[in-house]
């Protein structure tokens, strides 16, 4: 059955119009951080900037310590969502291969820890840091985020796919399970693994929150961070500057996302999360 082009273009256009919506912030930012603040403020819906400058991204820096706060930024994202991807990894398996007493009942206990908000673990992950002299550290931004519990969930939705006979041939061999999951189910579980990374990589690299309460020092700041020291509560001084500091900021997660974005959306519609 053929669908008619008077249903088909309205449809067209609607999605056209959404994604031109979408878009705009990114160009917005974009060529708002190659302007003058002179010409932002006068130009302000105008994407492409008459005088391109480079004067924004200079600004970020001399004034600030950029390549010590991208550092910054890269290593807690990279070193949370290891530790992430390896503890759920390990985890997930267990949950779907080892047999133990009351394991539903444990998965379902942490899972549930997912609908627990932020500000609830907030002030007791802070004192435990503080306590351990981590404050104004970048370990103290990484140490309560070495595990996730959506990222178990995750795992085990896609570990569940494998047949079982693949894994009860391999013990029958007598294969331990360190050969069973490098060998056996790390492969095939592989699109999941690399998605739910770029996904914790994302998520680390834009917190803001957490990052706010540890680090004090512009030197450990991270570039979210960095993001809001050019944003003043009138609106922005340097909102250029800001402009370019977002730039920066969004360019490898986005680029990541682009480049994974076919395993991102398998994964979460393997699982079943719309």
């Amino acid at each position: 059955m053929k669908i008619s082009r008077s249903i088909t273009i309205p449809w067209h256009v609607v999605l056209l119009i959404t994604v031109c919506l979408l878009l705009f912030p990114i160009l917005f930012a974009l060529g708002s951080s190659f302007k003058s603040l002179q010409e932002a403020y006068h130009n302000v819906l105008n994407i492409i900037p008459i005088q391109p400058t480079l004067e924004n991204y200079q600004t970020f820096f001399t004034s600030l310590p950029a390549l010590k706060i991208a550092a910054n930024t890269f290593i807690i994202a990279s070193v949370v969502t290891l530790f992430k991807v390896v503890t759920s990894f390990l985890a997930a398996y267990a949950f779907v291969y080892f047999q133990f007493r009351a394991k539903n009942l444990v998965y379902f206990l942490l899972i549930s820890t997912i609908f627990i908000p932020f500000t609830v673990t907030m002030i007791p992950n802070y004192l435990a840091i503080s306590k351990i002299g981590l404050t104004d550290s970048i370990w103290g931004v990484i140490l309560p985020q070495l595990a996730d519990a959506i990222g178990i969930f995750l795992m085990r939705q896609s570990m569940k796919t494998i047949p079982v006979s693949l894994i009860e041939v391999a013990r029958l061999d007598n294969l331990g399970h360190a050969r069973i999951m490098k060998d056996i189910v790390l492969p095939l579980v592989r699109p999941a693994v690399t998605s739910t990374g770029i996904w914790f990589f994302i998520s680390s690299w834009n917190e803001y929150v957490w990052p706010v309460l540890i680090l004090k020092t512009t030197e450990n700041y991270t570039l979210p961070l960095a993001l809001q020291m050019y944003i003043s509560a009138e609106g922005g001084t340097n909102f250029t500057v800001a402009m370019a500091v977002s730039v920066m900021t969004m360019i490898i997660p986005l680029t990541l996302y682009l480049l994974f974005q076919k395993y991102i959306i398998g994964t979460f519609a393997s699982s079943g999360i719309k």
